[in-house]
């Protein structure tokens, strides 16, 4: 049990931070960071009772109380979670068992440094390399809405259950800090298998695709978790739109949001998403303009974790190193609409393009990730040799590095071992070899009448340029056509009446390619206001 004196010293802290305040107390889920979890249970049968209700689909909780960092939480709700990371490791008769812990579960205004009311605490499944998880969300998290994760050292009851992936919840907060407010519709975009749904609806796989089944909402249930008071109207007119009118798809679907998704899946081969076999492993979120949002989720199996890609192929480390990056739409697969309806429009197809060749360019050919691998395993060495309830064994975490490892029978590709390989294969790509169009200097200025602006641009190998704007930082993008020069040179403009908190980007689109600027668009653009101050 938890020593008394301690409780004390926790609440003196929680004080002293005003109350579990982020203010004085560093990120809960700042990159690399260790926390100290401690988990007090007062019932000897509570694994019984967590395995009852996990086994029984009950998302029940039991009471307990906890510290983090030595402050304490009262009356948590505790609950196992995953699918393979519980049933895999609990058949085996393992302890390390996913938990998701709810922290206002009895106490509402309670919660963690920062105003988190969950924590999710995932066991490193099927990831010898303990990086998967923790280094794909920060990777993802420099070109969208993404979660954070780190890790924790987890105690329950005061026995040592080891070393964690603790993950960030994708909640109110959550989408409050990326789309300005979270009581939107929000959809869990992953099946449970075996749920039923009407005899007249389409025999299909359990897939959450977006596949278009038809008007009635209850063919859409059991392939996503709704979790939202209501949603599904809006989901079916989302799926009926990707299936019937993919070229206005706008109007319902960040576009660009989800082709930087695509992108990173298979940029990093990360199979077990919408990409892969299963298609699942993502969040769609519905903002109060009446777009959709993908927002990625599961990362523990990226990196070549899971090699199955959804075509009914086992890829080895050759098929995962050269995996297409147009899979499924040179294959025109249905059952992949997401991909196959976006990439059929040329300029989106260009933007994905673009985005991949950003990706590899920041993190990959630069050496940028290989650093981060070998700093993140040097730093988590000490930690993964204490923690005796580990899945694979201390070896495997060393060798998973650079080779294949095995895990309870199945390979793991090692992270160095694939990425290098992948991204030869990527970069020496002939879609990667030519030259995209290059954004040069741009501008904006306002007209005499002041009641709009001149956005300028010089791009050179570009066919249209195009204005992405919108009109504050949680509003949807429109596209505009600019102009080009009469007197040529490159040299591109448009006038459009905006308000100075206007965001904006610019695409450069040529015969084959495109190229952004900022290159990180959408998710990073120019504000108005502060380019007119610059300028």
């Amino acid at each position: 049990m938890r020593s008394e004196w301690l409780v004390w010293v926790g609440l003196f802290f929680a004080l002293l931070s005003g109350g579990n305040s982020a203010a004085q107390v560093p990120d809960l889920y700042a990159p690399g960071r260790v926390i100290e979890v401690r988990i007090e249970i007062n019932r000897p049968d509570w694994r019984d009772v967590l395995d009852s209700l996990k086994s029984e689909k009950i998302k029940d909780r039991i009471v307990a109380d906890l510290w983090v960092d030595g402050v304490p939480y009262r009356q948590v709700g505790l609950r196992y979670k995953g699918n393979s990371s519980y049933n895999s490791v609990s058949r085996k008769g393992k302890e390390k068992l996913p938990f998701n812990i709810k922290i206002d579960h009895l106490l509402d205004e309670q919660a963690l440094p920062g105003g988190y009311t969950k924590l999710k605490l995932s066991n490193v499944f099927r990831d010898p390399s303990f990086l998967r998880e923790a280094l794909a969300y920060e990777i993802a998290g420099n070109y969208m809405p993404a979660p954070r994760a780190n890790y924790a050292r987890v105690y329950i009851n005061d026995d040592y259950y080891g070393l964690y992936n603790s993950t960030e919840s994708v909640d109110e907060r959550f989408l409050e800090r990326y789309f300005g407010y979270g009581d939107g519709i929000l959809f869990k975009c992953d099946p449970e298998y075996g749920a039923e749904r009407p005899a007249h609806c389409p025999d299909v796989e359990e897939r959450a695709s977006l596949r278009y089944l038809g008007p009635d909402p209850a063919c859409y249930h059991g392939l996503y978790e709704l979790k939202s008071d209501s949603g599904w109207a809006e989901l079916v007119d989302l799926a009926r739109a990707l299936h019937e009118q993919p070229d206005s798809i706008e109007r319902l679907l960040n576009v660009d949001l989800a082709l930087w998704m695509l992108a990173f899946d298979n940029c990093i081969v990360n199979l077990d998403s919408y990409l892969g076999e299963f298609c699942h492993n993502y969040y769609l979120y519905r903002d109060t303009f009446g777009q959709f949002h993908p927002i990625i989720w599961d990362m523990n199996m990226a990196f070549g974790g899971f090699r199955l890609d959804g075509l009914g192929n086992h890829l080895d480390l050759a098929g995962m190193q050269q995996l297409s990056m147009f899979i499924h739409y040179k294959q025109n697969n249905d059952d992949r609409p997401l991909i196959t309806q976006l990439l059929r429009q040329d300029l989106y197809r260009k933007v994905y393009v673009a985005h991949i060749r950003t990706m590899l360019e920041e993190f990959f050919l630069s050496g940028r990730f290989e650093d981060r691998v070998r700093e993140l395993h040097d730093q988590l060495q000490p930690l993964v040799a204490e923690d005796d309830s580990k899945l694979y064994s201390e070896a495997a975490f060393h060798q998973n590095l650079t080779q294949s490892t095995d895990a309870d029978g199945v390979e793991i590709v090692g992270l160095l071992e694939l990425m290098n390989g992948r991204v030869k294969y990527l970069s020496e790509h002939p879609l990667l070899q030519k030259q995209a169009p290059r954004i040069g200097r741009v501008g904006v200025a306002e007209t005499e009448s002041g009641e709009a602006f001149r956005f300028t641009a010089e791009a050179e190998g570009a066919e249209r340029l195009w204005l992405m704007q919108r009109d504050g930082p949680f509003t949807n993008f429109s596209r505009f056509a600019m102009e080009p020069d009469s007197k040529g040179g490159g040299r591109w403009s448009l006038v459009l009446p905006v308000a100075r908190d206007a965001q904006y980007y610019f695409i450069a689109e040529g015969k084959t390619h495109a190229s952004l600027l900022p290159a990180r668009a959408s998710f990073e653009a120019f504000t108005l206001s502060e380019q007119l101050e610059k300028q």
